[in-house]
């Protein structure tokens, strides 16, 4: 714990959100389970405390994209968890994911016959999900080598098959074309390896119809307020508040310029608020001239360019009375969604959250626990 209110920004997280997030999923996709995608540090929120309240939600299916992310995770959550590994593992990380009992996912045949071998070594059978590419072209095996792998019995007596496993390239585009074909793909391959779960939808593949859900839907973006399809209205709530404190506000005379490059040009005799988080803290640089915050209920556009630990806010249409400095702003809140923020910097919710710096103050809403609060 370190001092409350010394940095430029406050980031809130709003736990129950989460777990409310994860109910919502559930209840839309069951009898399939729901397994959390806690990667990149739970997307920037925080695996410990956020993996913590999923499992207080009921969720007992964790995944992550590297090993040490599992080993983290593993000192901290109970035993039957089952801590899954995304991106499979590297030459000779084999005995330390064994030993913690954390599951790998095997992407080419080189990944499946180390694994092997591990468990022939160990003397034990171990378990393995098996991810093959359905059509988006990144990880996974070829259907081909699924097939050899199904019907190698040496293989079946070394690794025990917990999960096959593929993921959709377009899910959060209902009506594209690729989603149909990939599920075709799924489900043939999928008959190769009978008698096991197999998942194959993320977030937006949740609110696709059922066939899309198989046994396992794995729920990320969603879990944390993201919108899990384009365009359409976001049905999960809420979970980061975002703040930045304004450090000055200064009256600059019209025709003045603003920021480096002197990218913006006052038209006219304007109030510029200095906020104190930037580029460091995770705010794209693309904001600049098109972004906004938000102060009693009104839009105020971020002018000039983004700098590493500040930008700049036109205020001129608040009252001096109602804005001054050592106040705070909303960047993400109430009245402008992660989604919406993401917009305005061109890019995704998926960024923005795994981007967020290391200096805003954190605070976490857990009524089970009461409001927690730590310099993160």
């Amino acid at each position: 714990m370190g001092i409350a209110g010394i940095s430029g920004g406050r980031l809130r997280i709003d736990l129950d959100a989460i777990a409310a997030n994860y109910r919502l999923i559930a209840r839309r996709v069951g009898p399939a389970e729901v397994g959390a995608v806690v990667k990149a540090n739970a997307y920037g929120l925080g695996a410990t405390e956020v993996a913590q309240a999923l499992y207080k939600a009921g969720c007992r299916l964790l995944f992550v994209a590297h090993l040490g992310e599992a080993l983290a995770l593993r000192s901290v959550l109970p035993d039957e968890t089952r801590l899954v590994v995304l991106n499979g593992l590297p030459t000779g990380a084999e005995p330390a994911c064994a030993k913690a009992a954390v599951i790998p996912v095997l992407n080419s045949t080189e990944q499946a016959c180390r694994w092997a071998d591990t468990a022939r070594q160990a003397g034990t059978r171990l378990p393995a999900a098996l991810q093959f590419d359905s059509g988006m072209g990144r990880l996974g095996m070829a259907v081909e080598d699924l097939a050899s792998l199904a019907a190698d019995t040496g293989f079946h007596a070394a690794v025990d098959i917990a999960m096959i496993m593929s993921h959709l390239a377009c899910a959060d585009t209902p009506e594209h074309p690729a989603n149909a074909a990939q599920l075709a793909c799924f489900q043939a391959a999928s008959r190769l390896v009978p008698g096991v779960p197999h998942s194959l939808a993320n977030s937006g593949g949740a609110f696709l119809p059922p066939d899309f859900h198989a046994d396992i839907v794995r729920a990320g973006i969603a879990l944390y307020g993201g919108s899990p399809n384009r365009g359409g209205p976001n049905p999960m709530q809420p979970v980061v508040g975002l703040e930045g404190r304004i450090i000055q506000i200064r009256t600059v005379a019209a025709g003045s310029r603003v920021g480096y490059g002197h990218s913006h040009y006052c038209e006219r005799e304007s109030r510029i608020a200095t906020v104190g988080v930037g580029y460091a803290d995770g705010l794209p640089r693309s904001l600049g001239n098109r972004g906004a915050v938000w102060h009693g209920g009104q839009r105020l556009p971020i002018v000039g360019r983004v700098s590493m630990d500040s930008i700049t806010v036109d205020v001129t249409t608040l009252p001096a009375d109602r804005i001054r400095a050592g106040d705070w702003v909303e960047l993400i809140g109430p009245h402008q969604s992660i989604d919406r923020f993401a917009d305005d910097a061109g890019t995704i919710s998926y960024e923005m959250l795994t981007s967020l710096g290391a200096r805003y103050d954190r605070s976490y809403i857990d009524q089970a626990m009461g409001d927690r609060g730590e310099i993160a």
